[in-house]
């Protein structure tokens, strides 16, 4: 509770007073976890992450005099997040055929025994929706109630998209030499 406390101190710093430092606090708080986030959607292009969390920021800081305190500042940042990637979805225009999905959604074979390549590789066989409810889940430590609120998915649909998606990276993972 106090971290929200913390939190809601330094937005109402920030918007009331104007006061930079107190954003640049929450900016340090949460950078870390919001360019992870980015890192595992994008699987792992560094420079684009870099890019989203950067504009995430930039608008979380334009809009920050629209933040409530209904739901905790992580919770709205991550939102802002999700609409920021999804937004840049769209802007690449991604008009594949039904021919390069499938090559595309294929299993790839292991890098050097690289875990995190594996995983990246994993989460490129879900479908977008699947893979931001694990990541936010499994990687972010959200809550499904959270993820719900971050998403605007029913509580419901985040659960069917976790097992789901759950069930799709075990497979894979056993298929490619891990359990």
């Amino acid at each position: 509770m106090s971290e929200k406390l913390n939190d809601m101190t330094l937005v109402a710093r920030a918007t009331v007073f104007h006061d930079r430092r107190a954003f640049e606090q929450l900016v340090r708080k949460y950078q870390s976890p919001v360019r992870r986030f980015f890192l595992n959607q994008t699987m792992g292009n560094a420079a684009l992450s870099d890019d989203l969390a950067q504009e995430t920021f930039l608008k979380a800081y334009t809009h920050l005099d629209t933040f409530k305190g209904i739901a905790g500042f992580s919770t709205w940042l991550y939102r802002i997040a999700y609409n920021v990637f999804y937004d840049n979805t769209r802007r690449q225009h991604f008009t594949e055929d039904i021919t390069s999905k499938a090559v595309q959604n294929k299993p790839s074979p292991r890098h050097d025994n690289d875990l995190q390549m594996d995983i990246h590789e994993a989460l490129k066989i879900l479908k977008e929706e699947e893979r931001t409810c694990i990541i936010l889940q499994m990687m972010e430590g959200q809550s499904i109630d959270k993820i719900a609120a971050i998403t605007g998915m029913a509580e419901g649909t985040v659960k069917s998209h976790l097992s789901r998606g759950k069930k799709q990276l075990a497979t894979y993972l056993k298929e490619n030499g891990y359990g």
